[in-house]
């Protein structure tokens, strides 16, 4: 899409605004899809009932590296 200064520029050729008009219905198509698809539940009975907690893996490196620095 060019930049133009007002909507109806009169240097811009018909091709140029065709592109233009092409351009912008696909980024208008975009954003209805964006729009139409439904959040996701907020509700509880919606939500799985069980969720593992994340492990933190902790290397012998890392270890020693907080050791040395908070002198454990």
């Amino acid at each position: 899409m060019t930049p133009h200064t007002s909507a109806y520029d009169d240097l811009a050729t018909p091709e140029e605004m065709r592109a233009d008009c092409r351009s912008l219905d696909g980024a208008l198509q975009r954003a209805i899809e964006r729009i139409s698809t439904a959040p996701p539940s907020l509700h509880f009975d919606d939500q799985p009932a069980e969720r593992g907690k994340p492990t933190i893996q902790v290397s012998a490196a890392t270890a020693h590296l907080v050791a040395a620095i908070y002198g454990d």
